[in-house]
């Protein structure tokens, strides 16, 4: 959520450009409480993949960027950017040699606020899971607000409306899912309360299991479990692949006889999600529409 002064409140309603009044102030509501920016930032740190995938929807270029950015759509920042430090851990020294207007944190680096604040305004703008679907809609408008681009995130938030609707559209009737991750050979599964839970609700698509543990890192699943859930569909996130670990892939842990008599195996319904858009890019608009085109084409592929 974002709060515009009412001086700014007025310009916006006049139809004037943000851009042009920089030294108004923007209250914005983050994960960690409100924060006040001065003015449209010019240059900005990011070390959240979920954000920085999203300021790219709308045109705003990270100055200062992790050193790993896991997702092949962000390798053009690479060599544009300067590293300042990694998903978990912000290199104070890089940052203050960049000398940033503003720093974002989030996800994996949430809490680093209190010590990047000290070189610049710190947003944390991490996701709870609870709503990824409306809280992408609502990061993305609140990035335009403070970067004076209201247009191109309306536009991308369209688009992303549009990607959602033709996945529903998809998923409509044709029966019950179950999601599964994998870490090398051990497997968790994720209901519809779960940080993945949005599937289920944004999609409209039923549980194969109604009870599955909300952890964080998913209910320890055995081959068993899977084939008593017997799920028309299987959707599988390989975290392995998600951090570029070098373990066994999603395809030979689930290459199982107990896995292989499910309907979804039978009839070749699963689905394997773009693994950095789901889990490492959660809530970034663009990862999260990746996502759901996946959805959309494994839907679609069944009669």
């Amino acid at each position: 959520m974002i709060i515009i002064s009412p001086v700014r409140h007025a310009l916006v309603a006049a139809g004037l450009f943000l851009s042009a009044f920089s030294v108004l102030a923007l209250d914005v509501e983050t994960y960690a409480g409100t924060v006040t920016i001065d003015g449209t930032p010019s240059k900005v740190a990011v070390f959240d993949i979920a954000a920085i995938d999203t300021l790219t929807a709308i045109g705003v270029m990270p100055s200062g960027i992790p050193e790993n950015l896991y997702l092949p759509d962000l390798s053009n920042l690479k060599g544009k950017a300067e590293v300042v430090g990694d998903i978990f851990e912000p290199d104070l020294e890089a940052l203050s040699a960049l000398q940033p207007d503003l720093i974002i944190v989030g996800g994996r680096s949430s809490g680093k606020e209190k010590e990047t604040s000290k070189v610049a305004p710190s947003l944390d703008m991490t996701m709870d899971g609870v709503d990824v679907v409306d809280q992408a809609r609502a990061r993305t408008m609140t990035y335009g607000a403070i970067f004076g681009r209201e247009a191109q995130a309306e536009k991308a938030v369209a688009e992303f409306d549009a990607a959602l609707a033709r996945a529903k559209t998809a998923v409509k009737g044709k029966g019950r899912g179950l999601i599964l991750m994998t870490n090398g050979p051990k497997i968790t599964a994720y209901g519809v309360d779960s940080r993945f839970g949005w599937v289920h609700k944004a999609l409209d698509l039923p549980p194969a299991v109604e009870d599955v543990e909300a952890a964080t890192h998913g209910e320890p699943v055995s081959f068993e479990f899977i084939a008593k859930a017997d799920p028309d569909w299987l959707l599988v996130l390989d975290r392995a692949a998600a951090i570029g670990a070098n373990d066994q892939t999603a395809k030979a842990t689930l290459d199982n006889a107990l896995v292989a008599e499910t309907r979804a195996w039978k009839a070749g319904q699963v689905i394997y999600l773009p693994s950095a858009d789901f889990y490492i890019a959660a809530g970034g608009l663009k990862a999260t529409e990746r996502v759901l085109a996946t959805i959309e084409a494994g839907f679609s592929d069944s009669q």
